[in-house]
């Protein structure tokens, strides 16, 4: 069965009724939106906003705060509007792996559209915003509205070109080359000769290095003029040579 038959044939089951929990903020009006163009909805007109009838939820959630556990039956899929989210999965041993990180402008939990549940647990790496829209409601508008039908194979053909790019660029190569190619993967968008980094653990688990390795890897990094330093956290550094990390 291809991605978009998946897709549709689960849109059509029942949806899980959406919870309702202690991060609840209030009411999403997704017209007045500020990265509504970078989201699910930037292609829905006037009409589609009025035919939604189950509330979007704005939610918050503070650094460490589980938005959702793998294996967990799911309430909906969140688009991310402020801060970043890590996709952690459990290895066969036990150990934790970050799979993805998110950014603005992401949808998380695309999975539950054809499976029901999520793949990965999603945990806020600093302080996060982001609107939870119900199953429901992307069932009626992806039976009515074109338009978010075609950005939801948009947005899921994305995700997993993002995931194939995460796998094969942050896996392989020296250790070097790991926190280098990290470094250009997390790169802000509007300013991308800035990146951004995050704890050095969180880092390792990801690149599957030590973290004694990887604080090595980015003092070389700016030891030999690749990376500047912005902050005194470490989480801040302009991009001084876009050649050496590309090496």
């Amino acid at each position: 069965m291809s991605d978009r038959h998946a897709i549709f044939h689960f849109l059509q089951a029942p949806m899980i009724p959406i919870r309702i929990d202690s991060a609840w903020q209030g009411t999403s009006d997704c017209r007045s939106c500020g990265i509504r163009d970078m989201v699910l909805f930037a292609d829905l007109n006037e009409q589609d906003f009025s035919d939604m009838h189950t509330p979007i939820d704005d939610l918050s959630f503070q650094p460490g705060a589980i938005l959702y556990s793998e294996g967990q039956s799911a309430q909906g899929v969140f688009t991310l509007k402020k801060g970043t989210v890590k996709l952690v999965r459990a290895t066969v041993d036990g150990r934790e792996r970050i799979v993805r990180v998110l950014r603005p402008g992401d949808v998380i939990g695309l999975e539950a559209l054809v499976t029901g549940r999520y793949d990965s647990e999603a945990v806020a790496m600093v302080d996060v915003s982001v609107c939870r829209i119900p199953l429901s409601v992307i069932n009626h508008l992806s039976a009515n509205s074109p338009r978010l039908h075609s950005r939801l194979m948009q947005k899921w053909q994305q995700a997993l070109k993002d995931a194939d790019d995460w796998l094969a660029e942050l896996n392989f190569g020296t250790a070097r080359q790991r926190v280098a190619g990290l470094a250009l993967k997390m790169r802000e968008p509007e300013e991308p000769r800035f990146t951004a980094f995050f704890a050095r653990d969180d880092m390792g688990a990801m690149l599957d290095l030590k973290l004694e390795t990887v604080s090595r890897e980015i003092s070389g990094l700016v030891r030999d003029g690749a990376l500047k330093a912005c902050d005194k956290q470490g989480r801040r550094y302009e991009i001084l040579d876009e050649k050496m990390l590309m090496s």
